[in-house]
């Protein structure tokens, strides 16, 4: 680890958006073969861009959400709308952020990601019922 106090700020950042039970499972699964790289999200990831004042965790989260829909993440991308519940961000704010990726990453990119960003938001209502 290079940077004890970045690693920290990463940690309780990436708690905060994703939530204590992500990142405890995350943690749990992490074997000697990939602490390199789960080191490396939560310094760079979270400990430098999620932790910079300039915008709220609600726009980091729409930015997100935009490029992973934009590039295919599937799996990031339906973690990253659970995590709308922790960062601010609507459900309209996530659709408002899918339209642009209608229009700049194509139709196809968006018809996937507003399928994945609606079953979470259907599992996130049936799970406060």
């Amino acid at each position: 680890m290079a940077d004890a106090s970045l690693y920290d700020r990463g940690m309780a950042t990436r708690r905060a958006v994703l939530g204590d039970n992500h990142v405890d499972g995350a943690t749990a699964r992490m074997s000697e073969f990939d602490h390199d790289f789960q080191s490396f999200i939560t310094e760079g990831a979270w400990g430098s861009v999620w932790s910079r004042p300039g915008i709220s965790r609600r726009e980091r989260s729409m930015i997100t959400l935009a490029l992973l829909a934009a590039l295919g993440h599937d799996e990031e991308l339906a973690m990253h709308v659970r995590a709308t519940a922790n960062t601010g961000a609507s459900p309209e704010d996530i659709k408002e952020a899918l339209l642009h990726v209608a229009v700049y990453a194509g139709v196809p990119a968006a018809n996937r990601a507003f399928r994945i960003a609606r079953e979470q938001l259907e599992k996130r209502q049936e799970a406060a019922q």
